[in-house]
């Protein structure tokens, strides 16, 4: 068979798997294709980009996991913000009993329309979720998190009775019935997870995330959080810089990376996202430790030149409009240009 006869065949072949199955089924690992999908922004425009569709999608599940303190919950938090900002209903299940409110708030959360559940076993938090879904009226439900889904039959018992898959045969089944409803009611439902060590493991990587493998198969986008390095200022450590992997993409190509500041009472850091794909995208000159802007000097140092961006919102969003020009995103929506949330 010629080339051309192959690339025929091949893209019929295509045509009728995205027919049967739904398009982006099979694409391009390297191509910038992307399904059409609703998404939602996650607070980080290096974090949207390396998404590939500008956010986390509508009417998928979504996985968070990493170590502690590496900044899960913070993401989540962002995605919530972004959600009301543009009018949505979102809905909280804090099964770690740990959601600070005064945080949320700063990161630009409206705590006061934010519906908050605090369940007592597993079993109820995942019921909650589900009801909150089914209700067609939630745009972000978020569950914080798998790790702290403790069946009502491990609670009821005592300390030391063995509960073997318990917790993962919870997952499995209710991700059985989620999925779906999720699907319709146009929702995204975001876990988070925690990372536990395989015991014996002599090659490979020894780490996995609890509840069994339930979700690591119906989430559409599975995001791994690291912590990198610490961020100082003077003699104190100020925030974190954070690397976030797309480990699983189902709506655009996996394996990208996304680096952001992730700064302590603040979030997410938007001017330092600005900065650094500013110089990527050679849309800011960066000499030494000065950032320049059509030769207009920015600041000298990082926290300078962040500190500038914060005082001059129309240079910011001239800025943010130009990066997402480039990466192919389309416009921030409503007013007040990047990073105008109450984070920073």
């Amino acid at each position: 068979m010629s080339r051309e006869g192959r690339q025929r065949a091949l893209e019929s072949t295509l045509a009728g798997l995205n027919k049967r199955y739904g398009e982006g089924i099979v694409m391009k690992l390297g191509e910038a294709s992307r399904l059409n999908v609703e998404v939602i922004p996650t607070g980080s425009l290096s974090l949207d980009i390396a998404l590939g569709v500008g956010g986390v999608p509508r009417g998928r599940i979504i996985e968070v996991y990493g170590p502690e303190s590496s900044g899960k919950t913070t993401i989540c938090l962002h995605v919530i913000a972004e959600a009301q900002r543009a009018g949505g209903i979102c809905g909280f299940v804090d099964v770690e009993h740990a959601l600070d409110p005064a945080y949320a708030s700063r990161i630009g959360v409206d705590v006061n329309n934010l519906y908050v559940s605090q369940p007592d076993t597993g079993e109820q938090a995942l019921e909650i979720a589900e009801a909150l879904v089914r209700s067609n009226a939630m745009d972000v439900v978020v569950v914080d998190s798998v790790a702290a889904l403790v069946p009502r039959a491990e609670i009821e018992g005592e300390m030391g009775d063995s509960h073997v898959g318990l917790q993962a045969r919870l997952m499995s089944q209710a991700l059985r019935k989620l999925t779906g409803v999720i699907k319709s009611s146009n929702t995204c439902m975001i876990f988070t997870n925690q990372l536990r060590q395989k015991i014996g493991i002599m090659f490979g990587n020894p780490e996995t995330t609890t509840g069994g493998m339930a979700l690591k198969f119906y989430a559409s986008v599975r995001l791994d959080v690291r912590r990198i390095e610490s961020i100082k200022q003077g003699d104190g450590v100020v925030g974190n810089r954070t690397r976030v992997t797309v480990k699983k993409n189902k709506v655009a190509p996996p394996f990208r990376q996304a680096e952001f500041d992730i700064m302590y009472n603040e979030g997410i850091s938007t001017y330092g996202d600005l900065l650094d794909l500013g110089v990527t995208y050679d849309i800011l000159s960066k000499r030494g430790a000065y950032y320049r802007y059509n030769e207009e000097m920015i600041g000298q140092g990082r926290e300078a030149s962040k500190e500038y961006l914060r005082q001059h919102p129309e240079l910011a969003a001239e800025i943010d409009s130009l990066i997402r020009t480039k990466a192919g995103l389309p416009p921030r929506q409503g007013s007040g240009g990047a990073g105008m949330n109450g984070s920073e």
